[in-house]
């Protein structure tokens, strides 16, 4: 398989910087090349583009299945926004310092071809868990299975990857209300331990519930890289998430916003909103740096 973009794979990094860019017109080629090339010290970065732009790039061969997020609406009215944006760029490491020079870097080569749209700083908040306090990604696959969750296996795309980047907005007052069991129910885990529960203490609308989903047979897997966002008042998720295969997220997404069980819709659903979405490609390393030119 060709070499994926490292930096999809390398946990648990204490900072992020999610760079989300509107560009202008159809360009055949973006600049910035020197900035996909060099590493970025202490960390990593990760480049993908929407679907208009890897069209529309000469040098970078589109996958079949991209497509823009669509909005979703689901059971009681709740919904997920489209807000689709062209083109992606995480940074992550451990020099915060360095990861926003980068970023400035960026959007300094960038400024003629695409503008700002999205800006997020992440972090990694105790040992690694969400503003709620459950430990996030505890499901993650292991070792060789990540590369098999996120990345294509083979054909042309082969190395390439489907990121979904949704940010959310959680109302951590409501939730911290109620009982630790009654949030590790929500969940589907316990707080402590991230034990996942079983028996009828497992109920069908937890969130565990709601995206442990088979498809054929087989388990539905994703390889999730969130991360904590926002300040006291926005306080939430950047959520994303890599795929070999689009339809895997769509399938998650549907489970939880009620689509295939209108009996059943993830009760997080009730703590935490989406305010943003956006599917990108992240093309193998080789593709990836084609795309830029000097």
């Amino acid at each position: 398989m060709a070499q994926w973009q490292t930096g999809i794979v390398q946990d648990d990094s204490s900072h992020h910087i999610f760079l989300e860019f509107a560009v202008r017109g159809a360009p055949t080629a973006l600049p910035g090349r020197a900035l996909a090339m060099a590493s970025v010290p202490d960390g990593a970065q990760v480049l993908a583009f929407g679907a208009g732009l890897s069209r529309s790039l000469a040098e970078v061969p589109a996958p079949e299945g991209i497509a823009d997020f669509t909005a979703i609406e689901g059971a009681e009215g709740l919904s997920a926004p489209a807000t689709q944006r062209d083109l992606f760029i995480w940074l992550q490491g451990e020099r915060r310092d360095e990861l926003f020079a980068r970023a400035l870097a960026w959007r300094d080569a960038l400024i003629e071809v695409a503008d700002l749209a999205t800006e997020e700083h992440g972090f990694r908040f105790r040992d690694s868990r969400d503003l709620t306090g459950f430990v996030d990604g505890s499901a993650n696959p292991k070792g060789d299975a990540k590369a098999a969750a996120a990345c294509i296996g083979e054909g042309r795309q082969a190395g390439g990857s489907y990121v979904l980047a949704q940010r959310w907005v959680h109302n951590l007052a409501a939730f911290h209300a109620l009982p630790i069991s009654d949030q590790e129910r929500v969940i589907g885990r316990t707080k402590a331990e991230s034990i996942e529960l079983t028996g009828d203490a497992m109920l069908p609308n937890s969130h565990v519930s709601r995206t442990d989903i088979k498809r054929g047979g087989q388990a539905v897997k994703i390889y999730r890289r969130s991360a904590p966002v926002g300040g006291v008042r926005d306080a939430g998720l950047y959520f994303l998430a890599f795929s070999a295969d689009l339809n895997r997220f769509r399938w998650l997404l549907e489970s939880m916003y009620g689509l295939r069980d209108p009996n059943f819709r993830d009760r997080l659903l009730s703590y935490s909103k989406p305010v943003s979405g956006s599917f990108f490609y992240a093309p193998p390393a080789d593709a990836m740096l084609a795309a830029f030119k000097n």
